[in-house]
């Protein structure tokens, strides 16, 4: 009888061939109004070296990593609204003129409207992580927000059309492998396009720093069994799992997952984006952290994609 592992790598091969998709993903703010207790960019934590790319600067990144191959750009920041909608129109715009890319947002609690707008601008994706399904466990985890606020707008940015990832943390404090299967179940129900799962790792800058880390193994069996459920979702093999092992992107690669999504953040402010240790520990140029992506997938027998690879190609999208 195969393994979890090796049934999900089957499902991956079935769905994806032997394609892997490289999201390249610029930071280009650590700074955020949050007060997560797992998160070392939390507001509370002054020991941040804080810092904001500018509008031209963002844009220079993006199109580096497009230059190197990249066919998805994702926009990552902390929750700050010093951006105002019309500049993120205006790096999203920019990105799209230049090259023939997917653009990701994943910029936390903007409106309804702006992620509206920024979809008419261009915008293809859209990231808003839920790190837990249980509401009691999200609201002491983000310190008394309401889970039901945050299915609310990943829900309503679906409707607006964006292909949307989620996923969570595997291991947060007071977490049982039954809220796991629940996690599981509820996530597949989302019909996402784009699901995610990592180990968690303690921040010594946060209230859950002397908290017990995530089981790697866990979170293996967990993308495993979320490919068997949502066979056509993009699954990235994160990067958290290289704090754990430095095989650990390569092997979730080989156990059902099918992207890996690489920091093209200028290597000056790269090491900033310190959302767990070990996050953004390689620090080298833009084209050499994507030809170090597409090694590790070549070395793998798989092929790095020359598409955008958005969910939708399964219904002649590419």
């Amino acid at each position: 009888m195969k393994s979890w592992f090796s049934l999900a790598d089957s499902v991956r091969g079935n769905v994806f061939g032997r394609e892997v998709y490289l999201r390249a993903i610029v930071e280009f703010s650590n700074v955020c109004n949050k007060k997560c207790n797992y998160c070392g960019l939390r507001a509370p934590n002054s020991n941040v070296n804080r810092y904001r790319m500018d509008v031209d600067s963002i844009v220079a990144s993006a199109c580096q990593a497009a230059e190197a191959g990249a066919r998805t750009i994702v926009l990552q920041s902390g929750d700050d609204f010093s951006y105002s909608t019309l500049q993120i129109e205006e790096i999203i715009r920019r990105i799209k003129d230049s090259y023939d890319v997917a653009v990701t947002l994943s910029l936390g609690d903007r409106s309804i409207g702006e992620y509206e707008h920024w979809f008419n601008c261009g915008a293809d994706r859209c990231l808003i992580k839920l790190e837990t399904t249980a509401p009691d466990i999200y609201a002491k985890i983000r310190c008394g927000e309401k889970f039901h606020d945050r299915i609310t707008l990943l829900r309503s940015v679906q409707e607006i059309g964006y292909e949307v990832g989620s996923g969570i943390i595997v291991g947060l404090p007071d977490y049982s492998v039954e809220q796991l299967a629940d996690d599981l179940i509820f996530l597949a129900g989302l019909e996402l396009d784009m699901l995610a799962a990592g180990p968690f790792v303690p921040h010594p800058e946060t209230p859950f720093s002397s908290s017990v880390s995530g089981d790697i193994n866990l979170s293996f069996r967990f993308t495993a069994l979320a490919r068997l459920l949502s066979p056509f979702s993009n699954i990235p093999a994160t990067s958290a799992l290289d704090s754990f092992d430095p095989e650990g992107r390569a092997k979730g690669l080989l156990r059902g997952c099918n992207v890996i999504m690489p920091s093209v953040t200028p290597v000056a402010r790269r090491g900033d984006y310190n959302i767990y240790p070990g996050k953004n520990s390689i620090s080298v140029d833009v084209t050499d952290t994507i030809s170090r992506a597409e090694e590790l997938i070549r070395s793998l027998d798989f092929v790095p994609s020359a598409t955008k690879g958005s969910v939708r190609r399964m219904n002649n999208v590419e």
